[in-house]
């Protein structure tokens, strides 16, 4: 019984994960590489994500380096760049690719905090979605009679509890990442 438990709570840590990735994506006004951990670039005809092409710095708060290792990449990261949502034009001196970060506006900044809201309820659902399953996999171990109904109860009771640690877990994660965005 104690493994199965564990396997849910492992789904709703996972989870968390992504969503503190998704939240990593969302840049705040400095320059941090993660912006770029979803872009990806056609690499001898295979899309290859821009972190095994190329190195990435920051050499100072508002601005990062992008210098691939095949030359003949900078167009297509150039592209990937301006395809992608990041809101940055890159500027490309024939042998790395310069971002720099404007200062955020307040407009922007509201922006920002609705995709992160975003991505936080998007990883409530999921949670949701994983205390569902688990809810219905014991109740079916109830209907095989392999457990019984008082066992059933305290089953929902901790799943709930389990399901609400999470969500608040994000919930600080959301106002944690809030606080970063509005901060000028």
């Amino acid at each position: 019984m104690k493994e199965i438990y564990l396997e849910y709570d492992h789904k709703m840590k996972r989870t968390i994960e992504v969503v503190v990735s998704d939240f990593a994506a969302v840049r705040a006004g400095r320059a941090n590489p993660a912006v770029l951990d979803k872009l990806s670039v056609e690499y001898y005809g295979t899309e290859t994500p821009l972190q095994q092409v190329a190195s990435i710095s920051s050499p100072d708060a508002r601005s990062l380096v992008i210098q691939p290792w095949d030359a003949s990449l900078l167009k297509a990261i150039e592209k990937a760049i301006l395809t992608s949502d990041l809101g940055i034009n890159p500027q490309n001196d024939g042998k790395v690719i310069r971002l720099t970060f404007p200062q955020l506006t307040e407009e922007r900044r509201k922006d920002l905090i609705k995709q992160v809201k975003k991505y936080a309820e998007g990883g409530k659902v999921a949670v949701r979605n994983i205390r569902r399953d688990a809810v219905d996999k014991f109740k079916a171990m109830k209907k095989k009679s392999e457990i019984t109904e008082d066992d059933l109860k305290e089953i929902e009771k901790d799943l709930q509890d389990m399901t609400d640690k999470r969500c608040k877990e994000i919930d600080d994660l959301t106002a944690k990442k809030e606080a970063e965005l509005m901060a000028v």
